[in-house]
């Protein structure tokens, strides 16, 4: 039996997350791998954010050294951690399948009961420039009582992190949730992150607002690429690869290579696979010039003649047609959601939120829901970030969350119109969709409608068979429920990764 020593960084994240992988290297190989624990500097210095640093590499530099040396068969790297030129005689042997690879923001339950008589700043605890830079611009909507944020240097592991949070250093911090997630998958870790989750509350950022860094959430694993074994070792740690984090990572790190990358990159980069096609978000700063994009790496679009349909009640863009067809008409509903979670798909929906108890948990169907649930005072613990339903599947088996959220796991309630369906839990119709009589002249302007964007599969149903007219026109829609719903039905339809993608048609 063959004994191979694995270099790590001796964090307890570090040395958790390559326990993780030396379990599984044995249980796939049957031979024998042991950690080796080597210092890095930054480990050791903690005093300064990396990027006030002199230098580079801060994580990855001494485990370079060992294993060039020999002094290790293989390291394990959180692969953000990973520059994007690395040494000469070291090769990438797998990525390994990434869970999670948001941020997430954890607060106190006491600091939330306090925010509708906030004053002053919101202390954000984070020395990313990335996280600050987007944080800044964009957290405050997502806040009750939308106060002002402001961010101050945290360094340190997971545990003095989220330690400091407790001592009341910060108002919120903000962390990886694959870090805190690997944490909570052995004993001993677990025993000490529960406690410290101990009267906390969270948010999710959604990756379409605060996108995470290049490769967050995917552990790279790298070895000499001259080794002289016959390929044994490379043929243990290639089983574990995941082909979809290889595709998505790929993408975040030519990305981040692009706009010059290094600790003090300043933009977010994140990349998912939906279907065929790869969803690309990128939102930050470069020097001094805001980046803010989201588009679909394949899609190619028709040509488009004649004016845009936006399935919305009203909006600013000249020239688009709005949905003056159709009306939502909420009612209230007293609830019973004590120790439910909640997944609310509408801003139609907040009057029977309003009405009833408070939930465990609140998730949104998209950004703008997630938004107007803060305006009216709620704390909301993620979004769906209008993909569906397949990222809060994940999020509700997560373990770290569990111990904030008990019944995380349990079936969910979920606030929609009276015709609505879902595969998280117990449908609650609290709106219906009222048909309207229209103007000749509306009439008039469907019929000059070369495109539409529809909001839902029922919406995009009533319209054809009151404007049959429209079935001629190219046909658009988000990449969530609306457009598997379009595929269940054999209906062809286009998805755009935001509606500013959708607006570019005309140009």
């Amino acid at each position: 039996m063959t004994t191979y020593k694995i270099g790590t960084r001796g964090s307890l994240l570090a040395v958790t997350q390559s326990t993780l992988i030396k379990n599984e290297c044995e249980r796939l190989s049957g031979e024998k791998f042991e950690l080796v624990l080597i210092k890095t500097q930054g480990d050791e210095v903690t005093s300064k954010p990396l990027w006030q640093l002199e230098g580079k590499d801060f994580f990855t530099k001494e485990l370079d050294e060992a294993l060039l040396r020999g002094d290790v068969d293989f390291v394990i790297h959180s692969y953000k951690d990973l520059g994007s030129e690395r040494p000469q005689g070291i090769k990438l042997a797998a990525v390994t399948e990434r869970r999670f690879a948001h941020d997430i923001l954890i607060i106190a339950q006491s600091t939330i009961d306090k925010l509708k008589d906030w004053s002053g700043d919101f202390v954000v605890g984070t020395s990313s420039p990335r996280r600050i830079v987007n944080l800044t611009r964009s957290l405050s909507d997502y806040i009750p009582g939308s106060p002002k944020i402001h961010c101050e240097t945290l360094r340190g592991n997971v545990n003095s992190r989220i330690r400091k949070l407790k001592e009341g250093q910060y108002h919120a911090i903000t962390l990886a949730l694959a870090g805190i997630e690997r944490l909570a998958h052995t004993e001993k870790s677990a025993a000490e992150l529960s406690e410290l989750l101990e009267g906390m509350n969270y948010f999710v950022l959604p990756q379409s607002v605060f996108p995470s860094a290049a490769s967050q959430g995917a552990l790279g694993i790298e070895m000499q690429e001259d080794r002289q074994d016959g390929g044994k070792l490379f043929g243990i740690l290639s089983k574990l690869a995941h082909p979809q984090t290889v595709e998505e990572v790929y993408r975040e790190r030519k990305a981040f290579k692009e706009y010059g990358g290094g600790c003090h990159l300043a933009v977010g980069i994140h990349v998912k696979k939906i279907g065929e096609d790869f969803l690309h978000v990128h939102a930050g700063e470069v020097d001094g010039k805001r980046i803010d994009q989201r588009w679909m790496e394949f899609s190619q679009y028709p040509k488009v003649a004649g004016k845009l349909f936006v399935g919305l009640p009203s909006g600013s863009e000249p020239e688009v047609v709005y949905d003056e067809f159709l009306t939502k008409v909420p009612e209230t509903k007293i609830l019973e959601l004590t120790n439910k979670h909640l997944f609310v798909t509408s801003r139609y929906c907040i009057d029977s939120l309003k009405a009833s108890s408070q939930p465990q948990g609140l998730w949104a169907a998209g950004t703008k829901s997630a938004q107007m649930l803060a305006k009216a005072g709620f704390w909301v613990n993620g979004t769906s970030d209008s993909l569906g339903t397949e990222d809060l599947k994940a999020l509700k088996s997560s373990r770290a969350l569990q111990m904030i959220h008990s019944h995380l796991n349990q079936e969910w309630n979920i606030l929609t119109h009276h015709m609505g369906t879902s595969d998280l839990g117990t449908v609650i119709g609290c709106y219906e969709r009222v048909e309207n009589k229209v103007s000749e002249e509306y009439h008039q302007k469907l019929k000059e409608v070369g495109a539409c964007y529809w909001t839902s599969y029922p919406q995009y149903q009533a319209f054809m068979n009151r404007f049959p007219e429209l079935q001629e026109a190219h046909h658009f829609c988000g990449m969530g429920k609306t457009w598997q719903e379009f595929q269940a039905a054999g209906v062809k339809v286009h998805t755009v990764a935001s509606m500013e993608e959708f607006y570019q048609l005309r140009k």
